[in-house]
């Protein structure tokens, strides 16, 4: 690796940058916001795979103009310009930039249906800047407390993890304590030597995709340490990513060496084959440091090509890992109406696959979207609805630390598998005023009597409760209706500072019984970032 990069610097270095690398942490709430540039027909820009970079020349002003959205020239005091327009520490020399944020996220609320208050005490910073004209950096952190709804705590008591963010280390939560404590952070360096490439490492999520979902790579996991290499060559785009995740999952091999490590490459590619039509490839793979028994793997050479298709390397070594396959599309009617999909691919086997058998060894997942900007020729009005669906057993693997998850967690959909799923998203943006609604329905089978029906990723596929006969939904059917409102007041556009209030309508309900949940909450938020609730 290290001669990769290397070979990677010496021949960059040659060239000279116009423009640095500006990150903007992935958001759906403010990514929407710039539904009407990504997708345009008139434009071709790269729009599957996120973050972006935001000083790219098609996003440039619109990002600028949503970062200082209500910005009053008038305004002179420094305490109102800090409080309603401006970082709070913010520095620009010729060589450098550099600002900083406050982030605090305070909530209170009510689950009627649990008859209990919740609430969030989170205090978090952020700090980027520019060094040069290459060098771009990034990090914020979060310390947590809060109590929730019981369908959230049995999440966290279930994975031992806070949805997306960190471990629970509430001491005692398991035992009837209703608080959660935790810690959350990101940090990245980027390198971008020639406008053509960038270089990323740094502790993170990915997305890709185009909807609100991802089959995929999604960031509903907890962040991972990653390299990733992204190439702009013309209509292409070419990213590959190393990273090295936990599963804590998995039987540990002794106390001192802590969690089981797994290793993940990730090589992704998207063509716009003009302004209006895109196609994509993905490939992945995951493989064990260690195995059951002790024996150290560490990472794997054969991986290390970054312009290599992954499966063929894999099965030259025996096929020990997880490979997995996807495709994406995207066409643009208008900005209106954009048409996008995604195909997983995790196992397939021809025989079974067109005889329609419901084989175990069949495993893939579909995705089907709209999705349209300044709808009704309303600017900042956006809509999204999407379908999503797994069959039994995909992402799992012959072992649990092989499987497609980091941290406890699932990398593409937080449901994992055997599932279908129905989701729609209305956003409305006007001034400081931010409008949200989210309904989705889902229909899934939940493993029954110790049985492995195939929701469970973390459960062997070889452990199938049948080799054939398998249909999506098996097991105990359960259904989900989940319903969210927000109404947020932008304080400060620079950190998305604002007052925010929401309503959760969920139930859950099988032949066990009902989870009803009715919540409404208030608060001071702040920061970029998706935290997943609707699961």
């Amino acid at each position: 690796m290290k001669k990769l990069l290397s070979l990677l610097f010496l021949i960059v270095s040659f060239y000279d940058l116009k423009a640095q690398a500006v990150y903007q942490p992935y958001s759906f709430q403010f990514y929407q916001k710039l539904s009407g540039e990504v997708y345009n027909p008139n434009n071709r820009i790269h729009s599957s795979l996120k973050p972006f970079f935001i000083d790219d020349s098609l996003l440039r002003d619109k990002s600028n103009l949503l970062l200082s959205v209500g910005l009053d020239s008038t305004r002179h005091s420094w305490v109102s310009r800090k409080l309603f327009n401006e970082h709070l520490l913010d520095i620009k020399k010729e060589d450098f930039t550099v600002y900083a944020d406050f982030l605090p996220d305070f909530q209170i609320g009510r689950d009627f249906s649990g008859k209990q208050n919740v609430w969030l005490n989170t205090r978090g910073y952020q700090v980027g800047g520019t060094v040069g004209k290459k060098f771009s950096f990034y990090t914020s952190g979060f310390e947590n407390q809060g109590q929730f709804s019981q369908y959230y705590n049995n999440y966290v008591n279930t994975s031992k993890v806070v949805p997306g963010q960190s471990y629970n280390r509430a001491y005692g939560f398991n035992a009837g304590k209703t608080s959660l404590d935790w810690s959350y952070v990101t940090a990245t360096v980027s390198y971008t030597p020639i406008k053509y490439l960038n270089i990323t490492a740094g502790y993170d999520k990915t997305f890709i995709g185009d909807g609100y979902r991802s089959l995929l790579l999604s960031d509903f996991s907890s962040p991972a340490p990653l390299l990733k290499l992204t190439a702009n060559l013309g209509n292409v785009q070419y990213m590959a990513m190393w990273t090295s995740m936990q599963d804590p999952g998995a039987n540990k091999l002794s106390y001192d060496a802590g969690n089981r490590k797994k290793g993940g490459v990730f090589h992704y590619l998207d063509w716009n084959v003009n302004n209006r039509l895109s196609v994509g490839f993905f490939d992945s793979i995951i493989w064990a440091q260690t195995d059951d028994t002790g024996n150290k793997r560490g990472f794997d050479w054969g991986y290390a090509n970054p312009i290599i298709f992954l499966r063929p390397v894999e099965a030259s070594s025996g096929s020990p890992d997880n490979a997995l396959l996807g495709f994406t599309a995207k066409y643009k009617f208008a900005k209106e109406l954009v048409a996008y999909g995604q195909f997983s691919l995790d196992e397939f086997e021809a025989k079974n696959f067109f005889s329609s058998s419901g084989s175990s060894r069949n495993k893939y997942g579909w995705q089907l979207g709209f999705r349209g900007a300044d709808v009704f020729k309303v600017e900042g009005l956006n809509y999204l609805l999407e379908y999503n669906t797994a069959k039994p057993y995909t992402f799992s693997s012959r072992t649990r630390i092989g499987n497609y998850a980091n941290y406890n967690e699932p990398l593409a959909h937080p449901m994992g598998a055997n599932f279908r799923e129905l989701i729609g998203l209305l956003n409305y943006s006007y001034k400081r005023f931010d409008f949200s609604g989210e309904l989705m329905y889902a229909k899934y089978g939940l493993d029954e009597a110790g049985q492995n029906y195939g929701k469970n990723i973390f459960e062997p596929y070889t452990d199938a409760v049948k080799a054939t006969g398998n249909y999506t939904t098996q097991g105990i059917r359960s259904d989900l209706f989940y319903v969210e409102g927000r109404v947020a007041y932008v304080i400060n556009p620079k950190y998305n500072l604002r007052l925010e209030l929401g309503g959760i309508l969920r139930r859950e309900s099988n032949s066990l019984g009902k989870n009803n949940t009715g919540l409404i909450t208030f608060g001071l938020r702040s920061s970029f970032r998706n935290l997943y609730t609707d699961f």
